[in-house]
């Protein structure tokens, strides 16, 4: 399956969602990829747009590997691969050296996005976690795992493209998972967008104006 672009894959995403419209989800979106898709998800399922604040923590001489993922909340979550860790003899003070490093890019983030901007409350809601598509799924089990600790009454993964086996590794995570294809080989998730362009931070503030958080969409 192709896609024509992130709005394109939100939309299709969006029309396998129908089911949860009248659930009343809050959508959690992963910047910056994420955002488009998930804000027509948002759009279609009248729903609150939020972000979820996730980074991923790279092996310092080889960042796309991740040794481990944190994500934001009063009680910041951090997920490690300890396989990884232990496999590229990592010491601990790397690890946490690199861990800060992500943390302060969250923090960063947090004020270029948000500013004052109320959070949606996720305890006993349907929450929709949006991706543009999941490689490894590392940082995406953190995301899961930290919105779990939040207590939604459904926690339910979107994305329009994965990995078959990143995707059956967090099954466990959550209560049911919506993917649009699943294609092997898998290579990168950009393989499967015909326009692959970098969200910009601008992309993802715009889309979240028009999402007041707690208001719903008229979705039209």
């Amino acid at each position: 399956m192709m896609f024509a672009d992130r709005v394109d894959a939100g939309r299709r995403l969006a029309e396998a969602l129908a089911i949860y419209r009248q659930r009343h989800p809050v959508v959690l979106a992963l910047p910056r990829g994420g955002v488009p898709v998930a804000a027509e998800v948002a759009q279609a399922l009248g729903a609150p747009l939020d972000l979820l604040l996730v980074r991923k923590i790279g092996l310092p001489w080889q960042r796309e590997l991740a040794i481990g993922a944190v994500v934001d909340g009063a009680d910041p979550l951090v997920v490690r691969n300890e396989a990884i860790i232990a496999h590229a003899q990592v010491s601990e003070a790397a690890f946490q050296r690199a861990c800060r490093e992500e943390m302060a890019e969250i923090e960063r983030r947090k004020t270029r996005y948000l500013g004052g901007r109320a959070r949606a409350p996720l305890a006993g809601r349907v929450v929709i976690v949006v991706d543009d598509g999941i490689a490894t799924g590392a940082t995406m089990r953190a995301a899961l795992r930290a919105i779990r600790q939040r207590g939604p009454s459904r926690l339910v993964l979107a994305v329009p493209v994965a990995a078959a086996d990143s995707l059956s590794e967090l099954r466990p995570e959550v209560d049911d998972i919506v993917c649009l294809d699943t294609p092997e080989p898998f290579r990168a998730i950009g393989c499967f967008y015909r326009d692959f362009s970098q969200v910009s931070d601008e992309e993802v503030i715009a889309a979240l104006e028009r999402f007041p958080t707690g208001v719903p969409s008229d979705g039209g």
